[in-house]
């Protein structure tokens, strides 16, 4: 058997379907249609072709190393469970792609719809087929940003925008909820591998953490399947387009919720506080989202409702927990995937055809869609349980499991609320088939009274649907039997699980008896709440009031809101004074926290005697500072003194022996001073003096406070022994990176992933420098006019000089480049000496001249080599995958070529050279932005776009 398949499933929808319906668009609207539906039926195939084998016991299990040592890998698995949401989610999918090409007006982009829902379709599979929590949770959040996106469809609409924020704000929540859960989980079994993870149950309830794991994981499992407390988002997302609506609520998103309960139930069961809280929180959102299901006067809404309510009924079960409970819940998810997609497309046609979804204007319209009644009663029937219906089984299988499961009073006041819950049902059922087609002629606010039946395509998915609904309420064992017992033995893990039987007759009891009352007890409640038309009139949003959930969302993200101005207020000042001292007295108190309730004396390793060389630098460095203290308010003085300090620092280095740091100090203190001058030159000369004593020794004191305790730190480090790693690489260095510098072996080879993000970071910084003084003008003040950032030339001798230093430099570069394998150099220091010789022809030339000169004026040659020096180091990276090695791993070979002899070639220099050609690119950038007049000018205005 392919194993491989299981990825493809995914991948099908997420890259080919999304990049496959964004090329089509160029075509007709039906070549878009053609294309979504056979990547959707593609992965179906796919997963049909495994189904047998996998709903007869077998589970399919794909491992692709990732970060195998933090425990995450792409790990995919196919088991019963897992294929029946796979396959509800492609089959819903493909028949809500064909509805969706008759519902879109071509005035709304049908690709965009598409490669929306494609990228929900695959996030779903994702969740369903993960093996590896961490996986789990990436396609989680990807199913919370789709919808998000798909809620927010109509972007003109504020509903839609809102819905959409409350979505993603709710299931984002909950999902960050479910990663403190998920890590929990992993430091309690010791692997984020599901596999193994349900396995080990019994550990995991036995431990400290069980109940913090628990309880973070069912808000990501409540908050994703919209139970109390966290509802309201769902009824409030029904500003999507009903293709959108249908899907979210049959067979996705509301559904992973689900998914994760029944997936990590083995772990769960037996635990008294999961069936308490799970068990009780579905029954009660069962009951009470029925209860309002009723008095909604949207359709959509109502509907929405329904789904909240039958959400409850399904988490209820499986917080019974108990296998036949499960085999219940598996049941009824499959039976709600089928009557809720169709009836969400019937609330489409029904606003389609007559120009509304409102409940208050629609009446009658049985006689002018005849056809789409009868879908509606049918599905509508299902739905309220009515028999011969699948939803009729399955609530049967509920009540039969509450009663079994529950005992003493609990069992009779959870019978009594699971029974009110069935009479709300029927009572909503009732009132979306007799409210809208019935009750009266047709309805004279209807806007559109010339509605009829929409095209067959259009009503074709719906069809199917109701037709399932009643295949499986007349022949449930023969359809599904097999697949419900398969999914139960998955999710319980329990190959010894006898299965349940499915059948329409079970004889006179007590669950028979609830549902009859239910039936007669809806109807009752409808007609008597309908009748002279008293349900149209009844408003429950004013008696609530402020507990609606969506009231209390608004009112908490308001006062968040007001607390947060308040905080900035405080805060962002706009004096980097200020900040600065938040900064330090943060840093202080994250440093002093930890050493609190540690030992903080001297440690008891060997001290010896400062040289006078070390003392000589410390007076240095001492003096340096304490003039730094006195001209910190002349700008100029402070950055040149500054780089008096980084030339100690670079003293330090070389009488340590750190040729390589000290090369990289000076080099890189040099280019920063003429950065800093730079910058500088566009303010004013004085820094403003504190505007109190106080505050001079409030400042004086929070200074000396962290001057001193980085320095005990310090001392605190280097007076205790430890175990250092550098044996590792002095001894690694030559076998495994082919070079005898460690300090560039390690840079461009055991951490060279840390330096591509170093240089990613940098080009990004030269980029958002760039767009910072974009339009930029700055006029000058009374002190600093007259200068000129465009380095106007300089006398005839020094230009003369300047023409000799650059190919000088640039010999020197080369040979700093190339020896950094094995001697102190590399391209971080090749790179930085290339562009101190290039700012040494600025000054010389003039800016504008030395960027002629260089081809650099149009502006964006810098950019370019930012680009290429990533793309170098990025590409070096990947071709390791070639060879089957991880990301940047370097090889190394010795050649003989004739005259030249034995020659050492690394492919780390490859990757050097992309550092070298991105320092360029990104330090030149800055500079030539800083000295740019279309970005800073000291003459006076110049008009945008010049």
């Amino acid at each position: 058997m392919d194993t491989s398949v299981l990825p493809i499933i995914i991948l099908l929808p997420l890259i080919l379907g999304t990049t496959l319906v964004s090329w089509l668009k160029q075509f007709s609207r039906g070549v878009v249609a053609f294309g979504a539906i056979g990547v959707s039926l593609s992965s179906l195939i796919l997963l049909l072709t495994q189904a047998k084998d996998v709903f007869n016991g077998q589970t399919i299990i794909q491992t692709w190393p990732w970060l195998s040592q933090a425990g995450i890998d792409f790990s995919f698995r196919l088991d019963a469970l897992g294929l029946l949401f796979s396959l509800l989610i492609t089959s819903i999918g493909t028949l809500i792609f064909i509805y969706a090409y008759y519902y879109l007006s071509p005035k709304n982009s049908l690709s965009k719809l598409y490669v929306l829902l494609m990228l929900f379709m695959a996030a779903m599979l994702g969740i369903s087929l993960s093996n590896n929590l961490i996986l789990l949770l990436i396609f989680w959040e990807l199913t919370s940003i789709s919808s998000f996106l798909l809620v927010g469809y109509w972007s003109n609409y504020e509903a839609a925008q809102r819905g959409s924020r409350m979505a993603l704000t709710i299931t984002g929540m909950g999902g960050l909820c479910m990663l403190g859960g998920f890590v929990l989980l992993a430091q309690i079994t010791g692997t984020y591998q599901i596999d193994q993870i349900l396995t080990m149950g019994a550990e995991i309830q036995q431990h400290a953490l069980f109940v913090p794991t628990l309880l973070l994981i069912l808000m990501g499992a409540f908050t994703k399947s919209a139970q109390f407390p966290f509802h309201f988002w769902l009824p409030n997302a029904m500003a999507a387009p009903t293709p959108v609506s249908a899907y979210l609520h049959s067979a996705t998103m509301v559904k992973a919720g689900i998914f994760l309960l029944a997936r990590l139930l083995p772990i769960f069961a037996g635990a008294a506080l999961y069936h308490n809280i799970v068990t009780f929180i579905g029954l009660f959102t069962l009951c009470m989202a029925a209860f309002f299901a009723i008095f909604k006067e949207d359709l959509k809404g109502l509907l929405a409702y329904s789904t909240i309510s039958h959400l409850g009924l399904i988490v209820c079960l499986l917080g019974i927990g108990s296998p036949l409970a499960v085999a219940a819940a598996i049941f009824h998810i499959i039976n709600h995937a089928t009557f809720k997609a169709a009836l969400f497309m019937i609330a489409g046609i029904i606003d389609h055809e007559s120009g509304t979804r409102d409940l208050r204007k629609l009446s009658g319209l049985w006689q002018l869609l005849p056809f789409t009644a009868t879908l509606t009663m049918i599905t509508a029937a299902s739905m309220a349980g009515v028999p011969l219906t699948n939803g009729f089984l399955s609530k049967e299988m509920f009540f039969t499991e509450l009663l079994a499961n529950l005992s003493g009073p609990v069992m009779v006041i959870s019978a009594i609320v699971a029974t009110f819950a069935g009479i709300f049902a029927v009572a909503y059922s009732v009132r979306l088939v007799h409210g809208v087609f019935f009750d009266g002629p047709l309805g004279k606010e209807v806007p559109n009274k010339d509605a009829h039946e929409p095209p067959f395509g259009m009503r074709a998915p719906a069809t199917l649907l109701a037709i399932l609904c009643i295949l499986v309420g007349l022949a449930p064992a023969l359809l599904l039997e097999n697949i419900v017992n398969s999914s139960t033995r998955s999710s319980i893990q329990n190959a010894a699980f006898e299965g349940t039987h499915l059948a329409i007759w079970h004889g006179f009891n007590t669950p028979l008896l609830m549902s009859a009352i239910a039936l007669i007890g809806g109807l009752i409640f409808y007609f008597s709440l309908a009748k002279n038309g008293k349900l149209r009139k009844i408003d429950l949003d004013p008696t609530l009031g402020k507990l609606q959930g969506k009231v209390l969302f608004e009112l908490f993200l308001k006062h968040l809101l007001l607390t947060s101005r308040k905080f900035r207020r405080f805060t962002e000042n706009g004096k980097l004074q200020s900040y600065l001292l938040w900064i330090v007295i943060f840093t202080v108190a994250l440093v002093t926290v930890p050493f609190w309730m540690q030992g903080i004396g001297t440690g008891t390793r060997e001290q010896t005697h400062a040289s006078a060389i070390a003392i000589v630098l410390w007076l240095l460095l001492f003096s340096a500072c304490w003039m730094m203290l006195w001209f910190h308010h002349e700008r100029i003085k402070a950055v040149l003194i500054s780089g008096a300090v980084g030339l100690v620092v670079t003293m330090v280095f070389i009488c340590f022996s750190a040729p390589d740091l000290a090369l990289t100090q000076i080099t890189v203190d040099v280019v920063t001073t003429v950065l800093l001058l730079m910058s500088l030159s566009l303010l004013p000369q004085l820094t403003p003096y504190e505007s109190s004593v106080s505050r001079r020794w409030r400042d004086a004191i929070i200074a000396i406070i962290a001057g001193l305790g980085i320095a005990w730190i310090s001392w605190l480090i280097m007076t205790r022994d430890h175990n250092s790693i550098s044996w590792f690489f002095m001894q690694q260095s030559i076998p495994l990176g082919g070079g005898t510098n460690v300090v560039n072996v390690i840079l461009v080879d055991f951490r060279g992933f840390d330096t591509f993000g170093e240089i990613t970071v940098l080009g990004i910084a030269a980029i958002g420098t760039l767009c910072m003084m974009d339009g930029m003008r700055a006029h000058g003040t009374t002190i600093t006019q007259g200068l000129t950032f465009r380095f106007n030339p300089s006398p005839l001798m020094f230009r003369i000089t300047s023409s000799w230093i650059l190919p000088l430099a640039l010999v020197v570069s080369l040979y700093i480049f190339l020896r950094g394998h094995n001697l102190p150099g590399g391209g971080f220091i090749a790179g930085l000496i290339t562009s101190l010789a290039l700012v040494i022809q600025y000054i010389a030339l003039g800016q504008d001249r030395a960027e002629q000169l260089i081809g650099a004026k149009s502006g964006r040659l810098y950019e370019v080599w930012i680009g290429i020096g990533l793309t170098v180091a990025g590409l070096t990276g990947i071709a390791a995958w070639l060879w089957g090695r991880p990301f940047l791993t370097s090889a190394h070979i010795y050649v003989s070529p004739p005259i030249l002899g034995e020659m050492h070639l690394a492919s780390a220099a490859l990757f050097d050279t992309g550092v070298y050609i991105t320092v360029v690119g990104a330090t030149m950038l800055m500079i030539s932005v800083l000295g740019d007049s279309r970005h800073s000018s000291m003459s006076g205005p110049v008009p945008r776009g010049e």
